[in-house]
């Protein structure tokens, strides 16, 4: 069995020890978003750099449709629990492995798995902290070689207490339900938007996920620089007790690296609002500020 260390981090140098282990599962999830002034489409995966090199061993997940529901009308929302048991099982991964998930842009997309992971109930499962940048930074080998897997049972059980709904933060607006905008500023103030309209959730506060890790590998910063850092968007995390913290963007993916940088501060998860402002800034109904 193999320890894994406390919090959502590993290390290239843990990764490394452990690569070749028969329960360890190595995830690719390198993807991309485009800006929010670029024509859409905005989500791309990126299956062509992961076939000319990749950490040994790693699969690869299309973020943009193997998490994803296809059938729900707000983009890239969490696949339902036959769809996630049939990819997983598939690619080998099943209730007992671990896996250590990665990208090359601030951890996001594996961001987006991790929460995936835990959302259904299943608790083995790292970020690698920097991800491939880090990795290289490093001097540790790629390779172009796709590893095959037996196939293996994963057992979905979905945590409702880790995602939330329209309906849900509508409901908290008003209440010391703290909420966290990650997106740039420009989004935040409405000035660039990938919804129909521009501004934020009523009370929201921007924390712009790329704040939150440094370095030039794409580490996370500190436990003290992240409280430092949320500080410094005016949330005193020493504070906020038992309130309940929402984290959101435009589709719930790069809310995680705002989302993990406050439980990497505190011990604490962080719900996502899964429609984030693909959904919000759609909704004509929906109240906002700018």
């Amino acid at each position: 069995m193999i320890a894994l260390p406390d919090g959502p981090l590993v290390s290239t140098e843990w990764l490394a020890a452990h690569l070749g282990h028969p329960q360890l599962r190595v995830v690719d999830m390198r993807g991309k978003v485009l800006p929010p002034t670029a024509p859409k489409p905005h989500y791309y995966a990126r299956h062509e750099d992961y076939a000319a090199g990749h950490i040994p061993g790693a699969v690869y997940i299309d973020w943009t449709r193997d998490i994803v529901d296809p059938n729900d009308p707000v983009p890239v929302q969490v696949a339902p629990p036959e769809q996630i048991a049939r990819l997983l099982g598939g690619l080998g991964i099943g209730d007992d492995s671990v896996v250590v998930a990665y990208d090359d842009w601030y951890s996001m997309f594996a961001g987006r798995l991790l929460w995936v992971l835990r959302y259904y109930g299943f608790e083995r499962a790292r970020i690698l902290n920097g991800g491939l940048i880090q990795w290289q930074a490093d001097g540790r080998p790629l390779t172009t070689e796709v590893p095959s897997y037996p196939p293996a049972v994963f057992t979905p059980r979905p945590q409702p207490d880790l995602r939330r709904t329209a309906s849900d933060v509508l409901a908290a607006i008003g209440t010391d339900t703290l909420l966290i905008d990650a997106r740039s500023d420009k989004e935040y103030c409405g000035l660039e938007s990938r919804a129909a309209r521009g501004g934020h959730i009523p009370g929201a506060v921007n924390v712009f996920y790329q704040s939150l890790l440094s370095g030039p590998n794409q580490t996370y910063a500190s436990p003290e620089e992240l409280r430092e850092r949320f500080a410094a968007a005016g949330i005193d995390l020493a504070s906020i007790g038992e309130r309940e913290v929402v984290a959101y963007c435009n589709g719930g993916v790069s809310a995680t690296p705002a989302a993990l940088a406050l439980e990497i501060a505190t011990g604490r998860r962080v719900a996502i609002y899964d429609g984030s402002w693909n959904e919000w800034g759609n909704d004509p109904e929906k109240p906002l500020e700018r």
